[in-house]
Order: structure tokens, then sequence, then C-alpha cells
């Protein structure tokens, strides 16, 4: 271990680097994770590989590669197993709450104003500043990971067949990564160089970690371990659900959403705008819950606000209680839907880390497994620049927020600005388009 290693790993043997200076960071990754999960990435990216160098470029992108197969919101995964590299169980819990926590609660307080005082101008004007913000951190994911993972041609038309898949003929997400998983499976087999990793002294890892990965935390699967995990992470995810029954009528909007959204945590396979047509439908159609116009407007709001895409069920559970408070004052239920939901949407992610990583984590130099990981991590490219597509063409119809995108853009590529910095700047002159066009 390198003697920076040895001097961050003050911490205890337990935490490869101290426990408050990685809640630190994890606290300022929170307050920077807008723009869904590719500038979600990004942010993490920037923050614990290039800045604090505490993780390599090929950890970092092995761990993602594991998150794109589950169910839920993969950068949320991602924050959890990086936690859990660097500070084991506490990292990951800590790193997994504070990534969803100031996203709840702006969303939390944007539903109230929604509800209670119609549509705020102030709101309105800054979201259109900050749409264009997200947009460049977005395709800066794009330039950076592709920059980094796509090192052969293979790679390159994994990521573009991945894009025109999911762009052009809506193929299913987890098809498209099953697909790239086997096609990195047979090319390990047939080419295994084209998926040999770079070598360390190889420029593709980005900035030399200062801590080694035989310092990073890791741990024994066993059959018991598996089991209290499992049992444990259950109990603690549906707990909420059952005390809801006992506690009201078991038609209640509580119960109902406690159930709905449970089992859509266990079907949310590739991120919010996967599941989001599903939910809908059955939110509006099937719940009466909101109407599709109010779906739309969660919509925008979740993307607006930091945290996950998917917490726009949130919004969705706030104005389904709020409507159908049952007993209940109107506000206090729909503060209790939004808690409930976003507890049964985000908790089965920690038990899918928690039980998974240490067989990945021994898996790493297996070839067969490395092979169709790359391959996925190729894909992943192309999810994002679908992403990004998918958010340039609701971003620059906006034509208030299309003159601001390239000040975002010579904020990010040229000035090479901080993240806050940008998003505050573009977020003023949203404030400013927006008053002057009333």
């Amino acid at each position: 271990m390198s003697p920076v290693s040895q001097r961050i790993r003050t911490g205890g043997d337990r935490h490869v680097i101290p426990l408050g200076q990685a809640t630190r960071a994890w606290f300022l990754i929170s307050l920077q994770t807008f723009g869904g999960p590719a500038g979600q990435i990004a942010v993490m990216q920037r923050t614990l590989v290039d800045d604090k160098r505490w993780l390599g470029e090929r950890r970092f992108l092995h761990a993602l590669s594991y998150c794109m197969l589950l169910p839920g919101p993969e950068a949320q995964q991602l924050a959890i197993y990086t936690g859990w590299l660097l500070n084991g169980w506490a990292g990951g819990v800590i790193a997994g709450f504070l990534f969803v926590l100031p996203g709840m609660l702006a969303l939390l307080v944007l539903s109230w104003v929604y509800v209670t005082q119609g549509d705020n101008v102030l709101v309105e004007a800054m979201f259109l500043g900050l749409a264009p913000a997200v947009l460049a951190i977005v395709v800066q994911a794009v330039v950076r990971v592709g920059g980094r993972v796509l090192r052969h041609r293979a790679l390159w038309l994994i990521a573009l067949a991945s894009f025109v898949a999911l762009a052009a003929f809506s193929v299913p997400f987890p098809l498209v990564i099953l697909a790239a998983g086997g096609v990195g499976w047979l090319l390990g087999r047939w080419r295994p160089a084209v998926m040999v990793p770079p070598s360390p002294a190889e420029d593709d890892d980005g900035p030399a970690p200062l801590i080694s990965d035989d310092a990073l935390h890791r741990a024994t699967p066993s059959a018991l371990r598996n089991l209290a995990v499992l049992v444990g992470g259950i109990v603690v995810w549906l707990l909420p659900v059952l005390v809801a029954y006992l506690l009201t009528d078991r038609d209640s909007v509580f119960v109902q959403m406690g159930v709905f959204f449970s089992g859509t945590a266990l079907v949310t396979f590739g991120g919010a705008y996967a599941v989001l047509a599903f939910v809908a439908q059955k939110a509006v159609e099937s719940y009466g819950w909101l109407t599709a116009g109010e779906m739309v407007h969660g919509l925008a709001l979740a993307e607006s606000t930091p945290g996950p895409l998917i917490m726009v069920l949130q919004f969705v559970a706030f104005l389904g209680a709020y409507r159908d408070p049952g007993s209940l004052d109107p506000m206090a239920a729909a503060v209790i839907a939004s808690l409930l939901v976003t507890w049964v949407t985000f908790v089965p992610s920690f038990l899918f880390i928690f039980l998974g990583a240490p067989y990945v984590e021994r898996l790493r130099e297996n070839r067969t497994l490395a092979a169709a990981l790359t391959g996925v991590t190729a894909a992943v490219v192309g999810v994002i620049a679908n992403l990004a597509v998918f958010f340039g063409v609701h971003t620059l119809g906006e034509w208030r927020s299309a003159v601001i995108a390239p000040i975002a853009f010579a904020l990010v590529f040229w000035l090479k600005w901080p993240m806050l910095r940008v998003l505050a700047v573009c977020a003023l002159l949203g404030v400013a388009v927006g008053l002057l066009t009333l």
C-alpha cells in the first residue's frame, strides 16, 4: 500500500478512509445529483475517481456494470456499492441514504407548493435554467465515460447498437443489457484480446487511485451471511407496509401504495424512464391517484431536483394520499404516503448490493465475468447517450431553455466550471429569462 493509502486509513481497520471524511464527501455529492443517472454517475466519477482518487476508473465501472443489471435506481446502487468498498456496511448505508435525502426533502416541499399554491412562477423560471445545465452535464458524462471505456471497435459497436435499440426500436432495457453481456462473453471467448482490461500502466484507468484495490472493503460470502442479509433486508423493507396494513383499512391508499410500489421496485430495470409508462398507466387509469398531466409535472419536478428520477413516485404518492387521506388530515396523509413509498422504493437497493457485491468482488478477476461486464459497460455508454438525447429533446423544445443551453455547454466544456457553480449560474439565468418573458 502506498504511503498516501496508509495515511488515509487512519479511520481504523474497518474503514479505508475516515468515516467522517467519507460522509462529508457523500453529502456534497448528494447536493449535486441532478440530471438523472447519467448526471449522477458523472458526479460520483468526478468526485471519487478524478478529484479524490479513492477509486480507479476500472473498479468504478466494474461496480457500475453490476448495478446496471439490477432493478431499481442504478446510480443509488452505485453509491451504496462504492460506499461499501470504502467503509463497509456503514459506508454503504450512509452513501445510499444521503444520495436520496436532498431530493426527497426538495420534492416534498415542491409537492406541498404544487397542491397548495398551484404553479409557482419563480420555481418554474429557475427550472428553465437548470434543465440545460443538466443536459450539458449528461453530455459530458457520455464523452468522459465513452472516451475511457470504448477502447476497441467492437465495444463502439456494442455501444452504438445499444443506443439504436433503445432510441429507435424501444427494445426493453433488460434485453439490451443481457444482449450486451452475452456479446461480451462471446467476444471474451473468441477474441479475448478485445475484452482484456488495459494494464495499470495505460491511462484508460484515469488518475491513479490513492488507495490500492487490495485495501478496499471485501466480505466472505456464506450461506449464513446471505440468510441474515436476505431475511433482515426483507423485514426492514416491508415492515412499514405491514404497519400500514395493521393500522388502517386493507383497502386504504397507504396499503395500496405500499404493495404496488414494493412490487414496482422489483421490476424497475432500466431506471425511471423505463418504468414510468407502466407506473403512469396504473397510477392514472387504475388507481386514479393523479392525472396524466400531473404525472408529467411530477416528472419535471423530479428531473429538476437532486437524486434519482424514480423519486417521481414520491410525488405520485403525495397527490394520491392528499386526495384520499381517509381519516387523516390531507397534508399529514400526503407526507406519510410519500415517506412510505420512498422507503419501499429505495430500501431494496441496499439488499441487492449487500447480498451481491461480495460475489461480484470475488469474481472481479474472473475473465469470463469480466468480459461479460465489459460488454455491459460498453452498453452503458449507449444507455447514457440515449438518456442525453431524451433529455435534450425535452429540454431544447422550450425556447428559453434552448437560449441558455449554449452558455451551459460553454461553462461545462470550455471553462470547466465546477458543477454546483454551473447549476447556480444557469438557475439564475433561468429566473432572469423567465421573469423577463412573462
